[in-house]
């Protein structure tokens, strides 16, 4: 016997053996035969079938048949008769029948004769003419013919079932026609095994093995075994230790999660507050006091999400609300000439989900002196088509650095620091943004595409949101898109992937692939 075969018997559990034993003198056994054989479990038989499989020692073969049957609804047409021939032997008679008396004459309920109105037009037994049912040539045509449909559901009736795979080509159109009605017709699928000796299996059946003997090893060691010294002459299954362990898929931080728990570690290792802020706010706070005009486009319904409840929020104190009003209408205390019109309060009030989290920053500004450094992480939404590269919610990373004498080069000094640290090489380019001056956009090179790719945008706070806040000094502010972040680190291309309970993608990427995970969070 060789040392390969020798090898890989020894290796056998008992139930594999056995297996063997029964495919030796019978290849064309079934499972079930074997489990009453053996009087054995069949899951048992299927476990040591699915490991012999694995090894190459046999081959499983699956065959999958659909049985079908009628349900109770089918079997009721079936004695009955389907709605649209009810209908049509009375139009036989008849020929016209009004639309009001098809339930009276035919004696199907509104339900039925809705679906019989369907079919009669799809077979061209009936057509509908000035509220008037009426027979059609096709229809007197059928009134002795009994179609294909009626004969499969006649026949499923006789025989309780039929095999899908024994339907000729007019019964499976018959049966694919039925099928589309609800509740008449129910499958199952009955799956049986077959098991197929390979090259190996038969080398070690032609080699022998003896299963008495290998009933009598040891399968674990008990503590009897050991008080009584009997594990001396107890024989133990040899184990491979060369074997493929299975794969161990443990617990880990979201992919999503993962980026902003490496945004907020940056932000905080460069001495940044972090601040919250609700995902229900003022339209005051999200719009009004960054300067956006109350008629603006992007306060439209289609864009926003407007509440009912609560429909109204609270403003701030009355000397920040005159003030952001003032500015609204003709540029308050600053040197602009504002908006022109006259600010209505109840605009102000409306209750809206944040379409951003600039607001946080406004709010932070109204509360703290400067000088101060304060980002926010956080859920927005707006009304966006869902598509790969839009969501109606996602999350927003935004900043503030407020002190006196800062300018728009140290804007770009923390933004080139904070990508720097997420490991990308960035570039500026002027844009313009509603609420700041002296805006750029900031664009990072990808050196797998040979390209830049704009990820944020940044810019100088306006005076007409700062003045009416009370803040007279420079503010710098910037806010990045965490998805679009997300999507360039680990390479996906649709934005619906970061929600999505793929499991396999989740499972698939490495704990340490991408940005670094922080002990701390």
């Amino acid at each position: 016997m060789s040392e390969d075969i020798l090898k890989i018997i020894n290796e056998l559990s008992l139930y594999e053996k056995i297996l063997l034993k029964d495919l030796g003198e019978n290849e064309n056994i079934l499972p079930e035969e074997i489990a009453e054989k053996e009087n054995l479990n069949i899951k048992s038989v299927m476990s040591a079938a699915g490991s012999l499989s694995a090894k190459n020692i046999i081959t499983v073969n699956k065959d999958v048949k659909e049985n079908i049957k009628l349900t109770d609804a089918g079997k009721d047409f079936a004695e009955k008769g389907l709605p649209e021939r009810r209908i049509l032997s009375v139009l036989g008679h008849e020929k016209k029948i009004p639309m009001g008396e098809l339930a009276k004459k035919s004696g199907l309920d509104k339900k039925d004769v809705n679906i019989a109105l369907g079919w009669l037009n799809r077979k061209h037994w009936a057509k509908i003419n000035k509220g008037v049912l009426e027979i059609t040539d096709d229809g007197v045509n059928s009134l002795n013919t009994v179609g294909d449909d009626e004969k499969l559901l006649k026949e499923l009736f006789s025989n309780q079932s039929l095999l899908k795979s024994s339907l000729n080509e007019s019964s499976l159109k018959a049966f694919k026609d039925l099928n589309q009605r609800k509740n008449l017709i129910k499958i199952k699928k009955i799956t049986s095994h077959s098991f197929e000796l390979n090259d190996l299996g038969i080398n070690i059946i032609n080699q022998g093995f003896d299963i008495d003997d290998f009933k009598k090893e040891a399968t674990q060691l008990t503590h009897d075994d050991l008080k009584s010294g009997a594990w001396k002459s107890l024989h133990y299954k040899p184990y491979d230790i060369n074997a493929e362990n299975p794969k161990i898929f443990p617990g880990k931080v979201h992919p999503l999660r993962k980026i902003i728990q490496k945004i907020r570690e940056i932000f905080l290792d460069m001495g940044f507050t972090e601040a919250d802020g609700t995902y229900v706010d003022s339209a005051f706070w999200n719009f009004d006091s960054l300067f956006q005009p109350q008629d603006h486009a992007a306060r439209e319904m289609q864009d926003t999400f407007y509440l009912k409840n609560p429909c109204s929020c609270k403003l701030p104190d009355d000397e920040i609300v005159k003030a952001v009003a003032k500015t609204h209408e003709d540029g308050g205390n600053t040197t602009s000439t504002g908006w022109g019109y006259d600010w209505d309060v109840d605009v102000a009030k409306q209750s809206v989900l944040r379409t951003h989290t600039t607001g946080i920053s406004t709010k932070y500004l109204a509360n703290h002196e400067p000088p101060l450094k304060m980002f926010s992480v956080g859920r927005v939404f707006r009304r966006e088509t869902i598509n790969y590269k839009h969501l109606p919610e996602f999350h927003q990373v935004e900043g503030i650095v407020a002190a006196p004498g800062i300018s728009f080069e140290h804007l770009l000094g923390i933004l080139k620091e904070f990508y720097k640290k997420l490991g990308f090489e960035v570039r500026f380019r002027p844009a313009y943004f509603p609420y700041t001056y002296m805006s750029c956009e900031c664009e990072i090179y990808l050196e797998e595409r040979d390209s830049w790719i704009e990820l944020g945008g940044s810019g100088m706070f306006r005076p007409e949101v700062l003045e009416p806040l009370g803040i007279d000094v420079p503010v710098l502010a910037f806010g990045i898109g965490v998805e679009r972040l997300a999507m360039i680190t680990y390479d996906i291309s649709d934005i619906r992937m970061l929600y999505k309970s793929d499991i396999k993608w989740l499972r698939d990427i490495p704990i340490d692939e991408g940005v670094e995970l922080d002990s701390n969070y």
